[in-house]
């Protein structure tokens, strides 16, 4: 199969499973499995359960096994991308081309929205792990720290503080080491260890994952300023808008974009060890080097 129908295939896959283990409820609480739902099927690359499974495939495990612990990933990356948007955080209306989720339930259902998806993630690995229980444990303890305090909240928080300052290059990337990257390097940890990976394999894929998630969070910040609103379903201009130091903001476009070059050459020569095996992570790298959204 070509890079984009193995692509394709995958996130159909990753959609089936979401659907099942996410399944609307008649009971009093219907509202938040609506609302959970609507951010969950609301589109998106998929990028990080794909990273997880490719890397787990890579390794030699059945997609099956990993498929929960891949869905649980995308729970929590929507989860953030809810509260991400609520007013008191960048405010936005617009998320993959639909109304955000506080637009369309409300700023209160929205928290509880991201509350419950963040929850259902680890309910979904506990529930449907094949694993056995210190491997499911280990995974769990990869997953949530990178989303936690010395992950990606803790991203935020600086995110948060730098608002309407010049933050200098060390802020910057220490923001997106843990704002974007560590979910990003989770993932493949996580594919990796449940793919039966050793030491080494999970710090390959730890180096080749953090270089990639810098070269995710440059192209996005590229987006900001030279994408198409209509194409990324999203408003574009919100980072200058909201005072965020960006890499475009640090460093300029033209330095911006040869460094983005730069991470994903960096990302693809951590693969090396793995040959032709590594030819899917080796294409997603550049299908997300060429992305226009």
């Amino acid at each position: 199969m070509e890079f984009l129908e193995q692509l394709e295939a995958k996130i159909l896959e990753v959609n089936k499973a979401l659907r099942k283990y996410l399944e609307e409820k008649d009971n009093p609480q219907a509202t938040i499995y609506k609302a959970m739902d609507y951010s969950l099927q609301a589109g998106g690359k998929r990028i990080r359960p794909v990273l997880m499974l490719a890397c787990a495939e890579m390794m030699g495990a059945e997609q099956e096994k990993v498929m929960p612990f891949a869905c649980a990933m995308e729970m929590i990356h929507t989860y953030s991308l809810i509260h991400d948007d609520l007013p008191c955080m960048d405010d936005d209306d617009l998320r993959r081309g639909k109304p955000t989720n506080h637009k369309v339930y409300g700023e209160a259902m929205a928290v509880l929205a991201g509350d419950g998806l963040l929850n259902f993630a680890y309910e979904t690995i506990l529930k449907y792990s094949q694993m056995s229980p210190n491997m499911t444990l280990a995974a769990m303890a990869i997953i949530a720290e990178s989303a936690g305090v010395e992950g990606m909240i803790g991203g935020q928080v600086i995110d948060l503080e730098s608002e309407g300052k010049a933050v200098d290059a060390i802020t910057l990337m220490t923001m997106h080491l843990h704002k974007t990257a560590a979910l990003i390097m989770a993932s493949a940890k996580v594919g990796a260890l449940l793919g039966g990976g050793g030491r080494d394999d999970l710090n390959a894929m730890e180096e080749f994952a953090r270089y990639l998630g810098i070269a995710f969070q440059i192209k996005d910040d590229i987006l900001d300023v030279s994408g198409s609103e209509e194409v990324l379903g999203k408003s574009i201009g919100s980072d200058k808008e909201n005072e965020k130091s960006t890499f475009v903001s640090v460093y300029g476009l033209e330095q911006s974009e040869k460094m983005l070059t730069d991470y994903t050459q960096k990302a693809i020569e951590a693969l090396s060890r793995y040959g032709t095996k590594a030819e899917f992570l080796i294409n997603l790298s550049n299908f997300l080097l060429d992305r226009d959204r």
